[in-house]
């Protein structure tokens, strides 16, 4: 047996030289245990609020709205902190923050019924450690594998979190349903601070820098550099309305309908599994598929997103949902694929991360003014309307986001590896084990 598993393991490596690189490795592990905590807090949030309010879906809006509102401040912040200090070192600090967060909510809960201000107050330390880890996290994968490697480390990256994320989602939804949801969070804060002996296992410094600037100037060269590309700002302006849409009519309202209509927080967790089982799948798709017009294909699964508020709203049947949120999946993550591809062959990397934080801030900007209100319209408007609204709102955004040239014209021979190359070939030397 154990023959027969190094035999496994030899294989993998031989289909798979990205796995021969040992920071790669604990990058992996890292982003099989953060996504599978973090699945629990996906589910968990929402039913204690509901629980806890008797169903308000106003209330809901504001405790998701406070876990976003944070990337509005700290986003370029961590963008700035990423290119100038070891980016796993950014990732540790907000994974604490994120365990602090779900992991004190859940003791409020099993406590007894938290206050709305509590509840406010902690998805906001949540949302920070959030805001903190994206540019951070996008920064990180370039500095570990050479340009050549860059496609397969990324499709396996993600592919390793999304199914971490199934598994902990579907477990979520039987934890928040048998047990309630308090347990779930604090199974989230447990399981993130398990990831900060990983972290500070890296072998990654900071990037050198040929002289001391100011962060004022670090951001208006981020700024620079994000809207000197064409298809890169179209895309975030898109994601802008197409995520303030989807976060309000799917993340906000989906719970209530599953509450309502679907059978609770165990349905919840299989529609967001199912979705998870579909990111996998798009994974395995993007080892190898290369779109010859990425950034047209980006923008078209973009539209597609409107599938997951239209099915809550003609309220399909609990397997036709999940069949949607599968196949939702595979688009999805073909589509992210390409934009990290994207984003770290095509930018600087000593400007990667702020220029990653203009990207988280300009496409979750909107997105607390989805959550605010998606509650209030529904309970003046009816949760149907709103999420057709919502449909529609991100099909309209995609429409226009294909009016630029650079879209529909953007090749995938621009996504040279040269830059990152030079980067990442010493990375990979020390690396290798």
């Amino acid at each position: 047996m154990l023959s027969r598993l190094r035999g496994c393991l030899s294989g993998a490596v031989s289909r798979l030289p990205v796995l021969e690189i040992r920071d790669f490795r604990l990058l992996l592990a890292d982003r099989v245990l953060a996504p599978a905590a973090f699945a629990f807090s996906l589910v968990g949030v929402s039913f204690a609020v509901l629980d806890g309010t008797g169903g308000s879906t106003a209330k809901l809006s504001y405790v998701l709205a406070a876990q976003i509102a944070p990337s509005l401040i700290f986003a370029l912040l961590g963008g700035v902190i990423a290119d100038r200090i070891a980016p796993q070192r950014v990732i540790i600090a907000g994974n604490l923050m994120i365990a602090a967060g779900e992991g004190t909510f859940g003791i409020l809960v099993l406590a007894g019924h938290p206050a709305l201000w509590q509840m406010i107050g902690l998805e906001c330390v949540t949302g920070t450690g959030m805001a903190l880890f994206y540019p951070a996290s996008t920064a990180l994968l370039p500095r570990l594998v050479p340009g050549a490697l860059l496609q397969q480390a990324s499709a396996v990256s993600r592919l390793a979190m999304n199914g971490a994320q199934m598994g902990g989602a579907v477990i979520a939804g039987f934890c928040v349903a048998a047990l309630g949801p308090g347990w779930a969070l604090v199974t989230c804060g447990g399981g993130l601070l398990g990831t900060v002996p990983l972290m500070l296992a890296l072998r990654v410094r900071a990037q050198e820098r040929t002289e001391q600037t100011g962060m004022l100037r670090d951001l208006r060269e981020g700024w620079s550099e994000f809207r000197s590309h064409t298809w890169l700002w179209v895309i975030v302006a898109q994601f802008a309305i197409v995520l303030m849409a989807w976060y309000g009519g799917f993340s906000v309202l989906g719970p209530v309908v599953a509450r309502l209509h679907l059978g609770g927080a165990a349905a919840w967790g299989t529609i967001t599994g199912a979705e998870s089982l579909g990111l996998i799948v798009g994974g395995v798709v993007s080892l190898r598929l290369v779109p010859r017009r990425p950034m047209l294909v980006v923008v078209l699964i973009g539209a597609s997103i409107s599938l997951a508020p239209l099915a809550l709203a003609m309220l399909w049947p609990l397997p036709v949902i999940c069949a949607s949120s599968f196949f939702l999946g595979i688009a999805l993550e073909i589509m992210m694929v390409q934009w990290t591809v994207a984003m770290a062959r095509n930018i600087p990397p000593a400007r990667l991360a702020r220029v990653s934080s203009y990207d988280a801030l300009g496409s979750v900007m909107a997105m607390p003014i989805g959550a605010v209100i998606a509650g209030p319209i529904a309970a003046w408007a009816g949760v149907s309307a709103t999420q057709y609204g919502a449909a529609a709102l991100i099909v309209l955004a995609s429409l226009l986001a294909l009016i630029p040239r650079d879209i529909r014209t953007f090749r995938a021979e621009r996504l040279t590896a040269a830059t990152n190359s030079a980067v990442a070939e010493p990375a990979l030397a020390e690396s290798v084990s």
